[in-house]
């Protein structure tokens, strides 16, 4: 899957083939584009039941409003792939498939899934399911991901504890407990982390800190690169104060209760949380790659609801049209434009002509408000002689 590969798709009355026949009018498509631009290959739709001109009119702003919500769901699904995944490309292009088939192998064999979105159901029904589907599908993901979000964090705190420096990691396995006074009714052990470079200042300033700071107190009990850890004792009526006074001279006390077996209970505590790392990390990643094969698919089907509708309202009954994805790429993509705009700018009638030159032109004057509040516009708001739609799946 090519991050460069644009898709436009096309829906074009058959009546653009002298025949008005359907296989003639897609390849009079194909030899619009041309291979210099892109390919071309079908995209069928089948005919759905047909309301009034208000409920089209109506239909075709909400399924423009469902389709920018697929698309943002299909990006949303792909970005906690990236995630999980490490932003490793060739995995998270792996785990990018539509019904176990690559993207562009789904666009080529797209059928409308008669299963999920009965075609004889009225058109609201099968727009109300199709926004169902994706809402459910972005809260199964969001609500995933969180919880893996979650004990990702939790285990990241854990793995500090223990792999961190002396300000952060778990003192179970450092501190003695005969450095500690635990059963004194009046004096307390305080553990104070102290930068290295801030030792010096530490230990000429600790006694007169605070009052009652009992001298030569002051026992390193470990060093790294970064701290080096001393307890010292106090008399307890004054604790706050000295506590309050080293964090003001950037020294960092430390919280610490021995426990008998403490130790081991951090290593089996790390060891759960990791297990259910891995476990939800897994659940993550299979939920991700179905969704985002789900999200794409909604997103076929509520582009070909777009165009049918579009096509209704564009061309009029009876329907008889054909519809083609032209595959191209982002730097042919107007190229192409230009290629259909040509061949097919007729369709528009007087909103469009040709200079001296024979190049064809916009009239911009005569693409009526009505043109636009019935959907008769593109998706960058200008008035298109055919009905087409530009989307990528990254």
């Amino acid at each position: 899957m090519s991050k460069n590969t644009k898709y436009l798709l096309v829906s074009l009355p058959a009546s653009i083939s002298p025949a008005n026949d359907h296989d003639e009018a897609l390849t009079t498509l194909r030899s619009a584009v041309t291979l210099d631009y892109g390919t071309v290959f079908p995209f069928p739709i089948p005919e759905f039941k047909i309301g009034t001109l208000d409920a089209l009119v109506q239909q075709a702003d909400e399924l423009a409003k469902l389709e920018a919500g697929c698309e943002g769901v299909v990006a949303k699904v792909g970005d906690s792939l990236r995630t999980i995944l490490q932003g490793d490309e060739a995995k998270i292009s792996q785990s990018k498939t539509v019904n176990d088939k690559p993207p562009e192998q789904y666009l080529k064999s797209f059928h409308w899934n008669k299963v999920k979105y009965r075609a004889d159901r009225p058109l609201g029904d099968i727009i109300d399911t199709l926004q169902k589907e994706i809402t459910s599908i972005d809260n199964q993901v969001k609500d995933k991901y969180n919880s893996y979000n979650s004990v990702k964090t939790n285990l990241t705190q854990l793995q500090r504890r223990q792999d961190g420096n002396l300000s952060t990691k778990a003192l179970t396995n450092i501190v003695p407990p005969s450095l500690l006074i635990r059963d004194s009714e009046h004096l307390e052990t305080h553990l104070i982390c102290v930068p290295r470079n801030l030792t010096k200042d530490f230990l000429r300033a600790y006694e007169t800190l605070s009052p009652m700071v009992v001298p030569r107190s002051a026992v390193q009990v470990a060093a790294d690169d970064d701290f080096t850890l001393y307890a010292v004792t106090t008399f307890k009526k004054h604790s706050q104060d000295f506590v309050h006074r080293c964090r003001e001279s950037k020294w960092t006390p430390r919280e610490f209760k021995y426990k008998e077996g403490g130790g081991e209970e951090e290593r089996r505590q790390l060891e759960k949380v990791g297990e259910d790392e891995r476990k939800v990390w897994g659940e993550a990643l299979r939920l991700g790659r179905t969704a985002w094969g789900e999200a794409v698919m909604a997103w076929m089907h509520v582009l070909a609801l777009r165009v049918f509708v579009e096509t209704v309202l564009r061309y009029g009954l009876p329907l008889n049209f054909v519809c083609g994805v032209v595959r191209t790429t982002g730097k042919l993509a107007k190229k192409a434009r230009s290629s259909l705009d040509a061949k097919f700018s007729y369709l528009g009638g007087n909103a469009f002509g040709r200079d001296k030159k024979g190049r064809v032109t916009k009239d911009d004057s005569s693409t009526s408000a009505d043109m636009q509040a019935a959907g008769h516009v593109g998706d960058e708001g200008e008035y298109s002689a055919y009905v087409c739609y530009d989307f990528e799946i990254n």
